[in-house]
């Protein structure tokens, strides 16, 4: 790592022998499962089975690379498009999939927006809507954590639309001066919804923000797994050892459309994409997995009928589940209720009883 103004470039492919070759193909499985994912919930959506979706086909490699490299201690701050870093941390595909429903099982009670969830277990902060906040929040955490002595590091994920947030500066300034144990992971995906790179910034480099805030920035091949690996483990032992945080940009594409609320037709080519899918993070693992003997295209098409119907199975449950209990809206406000609360509760549940309101 360097804090010249042109960061250091990893190279596809040169950090092979630092991933964990034990569980390269666990990495696969879950990234053929984020794929699934993305593939039935982009279906859900237009048919109005579910509301709202975020898809991250294209930059799973860098979600499962850089999500394998921490610890699970340490805290993750999403966008809203880290569904293969849930995976990976041990969130349940089902608990993912109850959120998008916003039913009864929902952790957040159907009061966030799809792909907006959070699970304390696995430290994993619920993310937000506007663009940038988690990275300030990043760092306080971070902040936090080392005057309480805590051995961990934060991560901050956000896409290259976010460089050009208050939140990226103020963020990124107050931990340089800090020294805070951050880890900065930058999705650049090409295009801030419909706004390309080039359009955004004439920074060669995202990474080479950094060194405007006394700190290492790294640019990686963020379809590669074992570099993107490498890149965060590396900028994690530089966070726990007291020196400070790191900005990773990993270039990637975003294959689909920026939400289920886009047409990225409008703004770019179907030839851009498909040369854009000659590098696809999915292909080049199964190539890697293949040459390395672990794996054919026989178990290949097994793993991803598994996937499916893990997903399929997933999807089924959620929909079946019973509603967002009405009463829990009052829920979660304060520690003990208030009198006005506990009598809104009464007469609510007064309606409900009546059948004046159905849950």
């Amino acid at each position: 790592m360097s804090t010249a103004a042109t960061p250091p470039k990893v190279p596809t492919g040169s950090s092979g022998d630092q991933f964990p070759t034990d569980r390269l193909a666990a990495a696969y499985r879950t990234m053929l499962v984020a794929r699934a994912t993305d593939e039935r919930c982009l279906s859900l959506q237009r048919q109005g089975r579910i509301g709202f979706y975020v898809p991250l086909s294209g930059q799973e490699a860098a979600q499962v690379g850089s999500a394998v490299a921490l610890e699970s201690a340490d805290w993750v701050f999403p966008a809203y498009r880290e569904l293969a870093v849930a995976l990976v941390r041990g969130v349940p595909l089902g608990a993912i999939l109850d959120q998008l429903f916003a039913n009864g099982r929902d952790r957040t009670k159907g009061r966030q927006m799809p792909n907006h969830f959070g699970f304390r277990d696995q430290n994993f902060v619920v993310a937000s809507s506007p663009i940038g906040t988690q990275i300030t929040q990043a760092v306080g955490a971070a902040m936090a954590a080392r005057r309480r002595r805590d051995p961990i590091a934060t991560i901050a994920y956000f896409g290259d639309g976010a460089t050009s947030s208050n939140d990226f500066h103020a963020g990124l300034n107050f931990a340089g001066v800090y020294r805070t144990p951050t880890i900065f992971f930058c999705q650049n995906n090409g295009w801030a919804i419909s706004l390309p790179r080039e359009r955004q910034t004439r920074s060669p480099t995202l990474a080479e923000k950094a060194a405007s805030y006394g700190f290492p920035g790294v640019v990686v091949d963020g379809n590669d797994l074992e570099a993107v690996y490498a890149a965060v483990r590396d900028a994690r032992a530089r966070a726990v050892a007291g020196e400070g945080p790191t900005l990773i940009e990993a270039q990637v594409y975003r294959f689909g459309a920026h939400s289920t609320s886009d047409d990225p037709r409008r703004y770019r080519s179907d030839a851009q994409v498909e040369a854009a899918r000659k590098r696809d993070p999915v292909h080049l693992l199964k190539d890697r997995l293949v040459a390395a003997g672990l794996l054919d295209d026989a178990r290949d098409a097994q793993w991803w009928e598994e996937a499916r119907a893990e997903v399929a199975r997933a999807v089924e449950s959620a929909e079946g589940a019973p509603p967002v209990d009405p009463m829990s809206f009052l829920d979660d406000v304060f520690a003990e209720p208030t009198p006005r609360l506990r009598a809104e509760r009464s007469a609510l549940e007064g309606l409900v009883r009546d059948g004046l309101l159905k849950p």
